[in-house]
């Protein structure tokens, strides 16, 4: 049990970074992330989308913290689309150059952190219904 509330707090605690930038990208638009005054419309608009996407995963990975041990095909399929957006990020960083600390942070999280995570989900859950299944619910 201790294991799985470890597991759920760490979870919780990287919630935090695609709900608060994401968040902060919907209402602010892309100004916030570099020293732009004004950006092309349509730029903006993707900009917001690409954000509200962003927060929308920190919303499906929230809701994957209640029953964690259950949840493997949903955190799967919402960290590889984080994981998939940083080698999306790892492209532009050997195209164009090295972005701001923050993406470089933000690109260690989609590409380490995530999968790492991933596999913390993957391990427990397969230890967690091995126990049921034997029937050995000590916590």
């Amino acid at each position: 049990m201790i294991e799985k509330r470890l597991l759920q707090a760490v979870v919780a605690l990287a919630c935090l970074l695609p709900l608060v930038v994401g968040g902060q990208g919907i209402v602010h638009g892309p100004a916030p992330f570099g020293h732009l005054t004004a950006v092309p419309i349509d730029l903006d608009s993707h900009f917001r989308y690409i954000s509200g996407i962003f927060f929308a995963t920190g919303l499906g990975f929230l809701s994957c913290i209640p029953t964690i041990e259950r949840k493997g095909p949903r955190f799967r399929l919402l960290g590889g689309l984080i994981v998939v957006g940083g080698l999306a990020r790892l492209v532009s960083l050997l195209a164009v150059g090295v972005p701001s600390q923050g993406h470089v942070l933000g690109l260690g999280m989609e590409i380490g952190v995530v999968p790492c995570l991933m596999l913390w989900q993957m391990s427990f859950a397969r230890r967690w219904a091995k126990r049921f299944r034997f029937g050995t619910t000590r916590t």
